[in-house]
C-alpha cells in the first residue's frame, strides 16, 4: 500500500523524532534509568512474542527476569517494574509532545474542509439564502469537565507545554534537560485532589491556551466574513464544570461553586490586565493614555481580591471612548489590536468560561419533600398529593426558602446552591452561571422542581435567567422524552419562562450512561431517533431544540472524529448550536494547544454548517431506518444478555482495574454513586466502567452487539445491503468507524490467560467472540482490509502508543496473577496495579 504525503510526514516528524528522542532518556544521569531503558526493548520484544504465542503475563515476566536481569528476589522485581512504570509514563509524555508539535505541519497537508472555504461557499449566490446569517446566530459550546481520565500536576503540564516547543523546533539540548526534569519531577497527585483543584488544573488552559486562541479564531472569521460585518461574539462558547457539577459528588458544595467562580472571573481580569498593559505601551496618546492608564488600575484591584469585581460595561465603556479618538485623532493607529480586546471582553464578559450546576433529580426529590414538609403541605411523602396538585404548588405557590430552615446536609446545599447562582451573576454577569442540568431525568417533574426551587430559594420576584437542562440518560428516560418535554411546553408558566430564554430549550441526552445502558449501537441510534423527535415536537411548539452532547458518549465513543459525527446529523434534527462536553486527556490532547483548539473548533463549526451547504437535505430512507432499526433491536439484545450475565460484574470487580479506580488520586468524584457495599451498574459511573474495559484491553463499550447484529442481517439478506447501508447513510458510517477505533485499541492476547480460568473462562469467550465477529463484519461492511483503513494517521498513531504502554498492561496482568494466588503481601502488586493504571490512561488519549 502506497503511502501519501501525510503518512510519510508523519513517519518523519512524528515516528522518527519520537524514536531520536526517546534515546535521549538513556543519557539521564540515573543509573536506573540507564539500566530500564536498556531492558525496555528487549522486554517489550518477550511480552508481545509471548502474548502471540499464548503465553500469559507471569510466564512472561519471570522468564525475563530470569534470562534477562540478575534479578532473583521479588523486592528486586518488584522495585525494576515500578522503574520500568516510570519510564514508560515519560515515554509517553515525550511521545505526546512529539505528535502535538507536528500537528500543524501534518493538518496543512490534510484534505479537510476548513471554516474558511465554508463561509467562502455561503457567500456564495449559489447557495441557499440566509445560510451566512446562520453563521451569525450559530454557536459552539465546549464545556470542560473534570472527569478523572487524565491527572498530570501543574507542573507536568508546564514541562509538557515547553517540550513541544522544543521538540517543533529541534533545541535538542534544551529537549534533553527537559527530559532530565522530566525524569526527577513526579507525575502523580500527591494527595487526591479536590473539587477546587480540578477546577485550577482546567483555568490553566483557560488562562495559557483558550484565552488567546478563541480570540484569534473570532479574529479569523471576522477578517473572512464580508466588510468585517461579522458580530457574533457568542460563536464560540466556553463552559465549566467543575466546582458545578454535584451529580454523585459529595465533595462539591455551595461553598466550592462560588470559589471556582471567583477564580474564573480573577484569571480573566488577569489575562485583560496583562493584554492592556501592552497595548497601554502603544496608545501613547494624549487623551487616551488617561483613559487606558485608569482602566488597568480598576483591574488591578480586582486581581486578588475577590470582593473587587468590574462589570462588563464598566470595561468597555473606557474601551469605546478610546476607540472613538483612536479613529478620529490619531490615524487609527493600533486599531486592530485595540478592536481585538474588546472582541475578547465581548466574548468573555466577566465570566471567562460559564459555570454549570449538575445535580441528580433524585436529591431534588429529598429537596422538594424537605420544603412542602416544612411548608405544610405534605406530612410525609410527595405520595399525599395528586400530579395535578403537585403541579399547581411548584408552579403559582410562592416560598420564601433559606437553608437554615432545614438540618439535612445536602438539602441545605442544594438550597444554597440556588442563592449561589443568583450571587454569581451578581458578580460575574448572567452568563457566570445560567445553566441547571438534571441527571436522571424520567419524567416531566424533574424540570419543575428546578423551576421552582429557583423560584423560591433566589428569584422569587421577575423572570428566572437560567436554563434548565433535562438530562435523559436511560433508554427509558429517552424514550419518554417526547412526552415529557411536551407535558412541559403545555404548562402555561413553564412556556413563559421559555420565552423570556429567547424560547431556545437545552435537551441533554445519552451522555456516557446510555451506551453504559443499551449497548454502543442501540443507545446511538435511539439518541439519534429521539432528538428528531425532541426538535419536532420543540418545532411544533415554536421552542428552539438545541442538543448538549457528553462526549464520552455518542459524539465520540472510542475516541472517533467529534466533528464527523454532528456532520452525519440527519435534517431532522435541530442544528441551531453544538454543545458538547470535553473531559480528562481530550482537553489537552484536542483542545490542549492553541492549533488543536483552533483546529478542532473550526470542523464543529464546519460540521454545523455542512447541513445549510448540502445542496439536498441530509436524510435516512424508510428502508434505511428499518435497517438500523433492526441491527439496533439485535445489538441491543446482545449487549442485554451480556449485561445480565451473572458474571458480569464479578467479572469487573474482579478481572478489572475497576476497584483501583477509586483508590487513584486522579479525581475528587467517587466511582459509584451511592454508599451501597454491591456494586450495581446503575451506580457505576461511566468512566470507571468504560475506563475498566479500557485497561483490559477489551473495550466492551465500543463494539459489543455490533458484530451479532451485522451477522444476523447479513445472514437474512446479504452483505450488499449493509454496504450500500454504510455508503448511503453518514450516520451509520460514523458508528462504524468509531467502533473501529474502539476496536483498534483492543488486543485480547492479553488477558487470554483468563479464556482458561475455571470461573471466568465463559464470559471471557463470550466477549472475544463478539470481539472476532466484529472485527469480521466491520470490514466486511466497509470494505476495508484492516481496521481504520481510511485514518492511516491516527492508526499510526494508536500502533506507537499501544506498543509504547504494553510493558504497562503486561505487569498490570502479572499483579493480578500474583495477588490471584494469595501472596503473604499483597499490597505492593496492588500498587502496581494502581500505579500501571495511570499510563495506561494518558497513553490512550481517550477512555475507550
Amino acid at each position: 500500500m502506497n503511502k501519501s504525503l501525510r503518512e510519510t510526514e508523519f513517519e518523519k516528524l512524528v515516528k522518527n523524532k519520537f524514536i531520536m528522542y526517546n534515546s535521549l532518556f538513556l543519557t539521564l544521569p540515573f543509573q536506573s534509568v540507564i539500566q530500564t531503558g536498556n531492558l525496555l526493548p528487549i522486554l517489550k520484544d518477550r511480552c508481545r512474542k509471548g502474548l502471540e504465542s499464548g503465553k500469559d503475563p507471569a510466564q512472561i515476566l519471570d522468564a525475563f527476569f530470569k534470562e534477562h536481569t540478575g534479578l532473583a528476589s521479588e523486592p528486586e522485581q518488584i522495585d525494576f517494574m515500578f522503574q520500568v512504570i516510570q519510564y514508560v509514563e515519560r515515554q509517553i509524555v515525550l511521545y505526546d509532545s512529539v505528535e502535538d508539535a507536528a500537528f500543524a505541519k501534518l493538518q496543512a497537508l490534510g484534505d479537510n474542509v476548513s471554516l474558511k472555504s465554508c463561509i467562502h461557499l455561503a457567500q456564495t449566490a449559489t447557495q441557499r439564502p440566509g445560510l451566512f446569517d446562520k453563521l451569525s446566530d450559530f454557536s459552539v459550546r465546549i464545556v470542560f469537565t473534570a472527569h478523572p481520565t487524565q491527572f498530570y500536576p501543574r507542573p507536568v503540564l508546564d514541562i509538557i507545554t515547553g517540550l513541544r516547543t522544543l521538540v517543533s523546533e529541534n533545541h535538542t539540548n534544551e529537549i534533553d534537560r527537559s527530559l532530565e526534569q522530566l525524569g526527577l519531577t513526579s507525575l502523580m497527585n500527591v494527595k487526591k485532589p479536590t473539587p477546587f483543584d480540578e477546577a485550577k488544573n482546567i483555568i490553566y488552559f483557560l488562562r495559557s491556551v483558550y484565552y488567546d486562541a478563541v480570540g484569534e479564531m473570532y479574529a479569523r472569521i471576522k477578517k473572512t466574513s464580508a466588510n468585517n460585518a461579522f458580530d457574533n461574539h457568542q460563536i464560540l462558547q466556553l463552559g465549566f464544570w467543575p466546582g458545578g457539577d454535584r451529580d454523585g459528588n459529595p465533595f462539591v458544595t455551595s461553598q466550592t461553586t462560588g470559589q471556582v467562580a471567583d477564580e474564573l472571573r480573577m484569571t480573566l481580569m488577569k489575562c485583560y490586565y496583562n493584554e492592556l498593559k501592552g497595548l497601554e505601551q502603544k496608545l501613547t496618546f494624549r487623551g487616551i493614555q488617561e483613559d487606558v492608564a485608569d482602566l488597568r488600575a480598576r483591574l488591578y484591584a480586582t486581581l486578588f481580591d475577590p470582593s473587587q469585581i468590574l462589570t462588563t460595561d464598566e470595561i468597555l465603556q473606557p474601551l469605546a471612548r478610546v476607540r472613538t479618538l483612536l479613529t478620529g485623532q490619531f490615524n487609527s493607529l493600533y486599531l486592530e489590536e485595540l478592536d481585538a480586546f474588546i472582541d475578547k471582553v465581548k466574548i468573555f464578559h466577566t465570566h471567562f468560561a460559564s459555570l454549570d450546576i449538575r445535580q441528580n433529580h433524585g436529591e431534588h426529590i429529598k429537596t422538594i419533600e424537605a420544603i412542602l414538609k416544612h411548608e405544610n403541605r405534605i406530612s410525609v411523602s410527595l405520595d399525599e398529593l395528586s400530579p395535578d396538585e403537585l403541579v399547581s404548588i411548584l408552579v403559582h405557590s410562592r416560598f420564601y426558602v433559606l437553608p437554615d430552615q432545614f438540618q439535612d446536609s445536602m438539602v441545605k446545599d442544594t438550597i444554597q446552591t440556588m442563592a449561589q447562582m443568583r450571587s454569581i451573576q451578581d458578580k460575574n454577569g448572567e452568563f457566570g452561571c445560567n445553566r441547571y442540568i438534571i441527571s436522571n431525568s424520567e419524567d416531566f417533574f424533574s424540570v419543575l422542581f428546578v423551576y421552582a426551587m429557583l423560584r423560591w430559594c433566589a428569584w422569587q420576584e421577575g423572570p428566572i435567567p437560567i436554563d434548565i437542562i433535562p438530562l435523559f440518560e436511560s433508554m427509558e428516560g429517552m424514550a419518554n422524552s417526547e412526552a415529557i418535554m411536551q407535558s412541559l411546553f403545555d404548562i402555561p408558566e413553564y412556556r413563559s419562562h421559555l420565552a423570556r430564554r429567547q424560547n431556545r430549550q437545552t435537551i441533554m441526552l445519552g451522555f456516557s450512561d446510555g451506551t453504559k445502558d443499551g449497548g454502543y449501537l442501540a443507545a446511538n441510534w435511539s439518541i439519534f431517533k429521539t432528538k428528531e423527535r425532541l426538535s419536532q415536537v420543540c418545532e411544533q411548539n415554536h421552542v428552539q431544540a438545541v442538543f448538549f452532547d457528553g462526549r464520552g458518549g455518542p459524539p465520540a465513543r472510542g475516541g472517533g472524529k467529534t466533528h464527523r459525527f454532528y456532520a452525519s446529523q440527519s435534517h431532522k434534527i435541530a442544528n441551531h448550536a453544538i454543545q458538547l462536553t470535553i473531559q480528562g486527556q481530550t482537553i489537552t490532547s484536542l483542545y490542549g494547544t492553541r492549533d488543536h483548539f483552533i483546529h478542532n473548533c473550526e470542523q464543529l463549526l464546519t460540521a454545523g454548517l455542512t447541513q445549510g451547504l448540502s445542496k439536498t437535505p441530509r436524510n435516512i430512507s424508510k428502508t434505511s431506518r428499518q435497517i438500523l432499526d433492526k441491527l439496533a433491536k439485535i445489538s441491543h439484545e446482545a449487549y442485554t444478555a451480556l449485561k445480565h450475565h451473572k458474571m458480569f460484574l464479578p467479572y469487573l470487580e474482579n478481572k478489572s482495574t475497576l476497584p483501583y479506580y477509586a483508590r487513584a488520586n486522579i479525581g475528587s468524584r467517587p466511582a459509584k454513586r451511592g454508599n451501597q457495599k454491591k456494586l450495581q451498574l446503575k451506580d457505576l459511573r461511566a468512566i470507571a466502567f468504560v475506563g475498566s474495559w479500557s485497561q483490559l484491553k477489551q473495550n466492551v463499550p465500543g463494539y459489543f452487539g455490533i458484530g451479532t447484529a451485522l451477522k444476523s442481517l447479513a445472514d437474512q439478506k446479504g452483505l450488499f445491503e449493509l454496504q450500500a447501508l454504510y455508503q448511503a447513510v453518514p450516520f451509520f458510517k460514523t458508528l462504524i468507524l468509531n467502533s473501529m477505533m474502539s476496536m483498534s485499541k483492543s488486543y485480547f492476547e492479553l488477558t487470554a490467560y483468563t479464556g482458561k480460568d475455571p470461573m471466568y473462562k465463559e464470559f471471557w469467550n463470550i466477549l472475544f467472540e463478539e470481539y472476532q465477529l466484529s472485527k469480521k463484519m466491520v470490514l466486511l461492511v466497509s470494505k476495508s482490509s484492516i481496521l481504520m483503513e481510511e485514518e492511516p494517521l491516527p492508526r499510526r498513531s494508536i500502533k506507537i502508543r499501544e506498543e509504547i504502554v504494553l510493558p504497562l498492561l503486561v505487569i498490570q496482568q502479572y499483579a493480578f496473577q500474583k495477588i490471584e494466588k494469595t501472596p503473604i503481601d499483597p499490597k505492593p502488586y496492588e500498587k502496581l496495579i494502581q500505579r500501571s493504571l495511570y499510563g495506561n490512561i494518558n497513553a490512550s488519549r481517550n477512555s475507550a
